[in-house]
């Protein structure tokens, strides 16, 4: 078994400035404050002499969370540090509808079915979101919109009943 790198983190005073800067900025995400203080916090220099076990316990994080700092810490700078990058892969990034969206959908979906139908499909809102919408949306995104929402093409779903009810007052 490989015997793990041991790094000294010795910090500028600009470094050093930057993450008390970032620290006591109140629109600091959660993320980069728990970086910036663990990072702080291992400093040679001011630090408050904690081992990676101690300083991962004190934060609330993994210790491996602490390796990885000090890994991107020295091989990116302290630029990776005060940086949050969201992962392309999140729940955010992969949304194919906003909310502005997802209220035109349920709205087309509350209206009248059109001529010749009873009642909307997922294949008629799909023609209809591609008509209203400016971007197109595919009736898996349809389906999932009426599926977050609780709601129904037959309107038997409590979401769409009670907008319905709403709408009748």
């Amino acid at each position: 078994m490989a015997r793990p790198k041991v790094y000294s983190i010795k910090l500028t005073d600009d470094e050093r400035s930057k993450l008390n800067k970032m620290i006591k900025n109140k629109a600091t995400c959660k993320t980069v404050l728990k970086r910036c203080q663990i990072l702080r916090d291992l400093d040679e220099v001011n630090g408050c002499k904690l081992t990676h076990a101690q300083i991962a316990h004190t934060y609330a994080v993994c210790p491996a969370t602490v390796s990885n700092l000090i890994r991107d810490y020295i091989n990116k700078g302290i630029d990776s540090i005060i940086r949050y990058n969201i992962s392309p892969n999140s729940a955010s990034a992969l949304r194919k509808t906003d909310g502005r969206a997802e209220a035109k959908i349920i709205q087309i979906a509350c209206g009248p079915a059109p001529d010749g139908h009873s009642r909307w499909t997922l294949q008629l809102l799909e023609e209809k979101a591609r008509v209203e919408l400016e971007t197109p949306i595919s009736r898996e995104t349809i389906r999932r919109v009426f599926k977050k929402t609780n709601s129904s093409l037959t309107g038997t779903a409590t979401g769409v009943s009670r907008r319905r009810k709403m709408r009748n007052l």
